[in-house]
């Protein structure tokens, strides 16, 4: 699977509730560089309740600048939420599903 399929995939929890769609991946470069680069190791999933469009970056701490883009993106990516991969029961194309008892981490939580 390639991961831009997952993108604006719906996110359901373990009932099969909707809670909104996958609207970024959260990963973490491990280790010192391999080759090239470091190894990236998939943290979790960005849920958003609304958009399934990308934060740009602005879920981050401390990035508020230009204010009226930070203003905006806030309000509409309102309610979203990381969810990690340990508390993913199923990922596929069209849905991401959410094991019972899931912990919805605010965005800018860093893994």
């Amino acid at each position: 699977m390639i991961l831009s399929d997952v993108l604006g995939a719906a996110v359901l929890d373990a009932e099969g509730k909707r809670l909104g769609v996958v609207s970024d991946l959260r990963f973490v470069l491990e280790g010192g560089p391999d080759a090239l680069l470091a190894a990236p190791r998939l943290v979790g999933v960005l849920v958003s309740p609304r958009t399934a469009s990308s934060f740009l970056g602005y879920e981050r701490q401390g990035i508020s600048q230009p204010w009226p883009v930070a203003q905006i993106l806030s309000w509409r990516h309102r309610g979203s939420f990381l969810v990690l991969w340990d508390d993913l029961a199923g990922l596929g194309p069209d849905s991401v599903r959410l094991r019972k008892g899931y912990t919805a981490y605010e965005p800018s939580l860093r893994a």
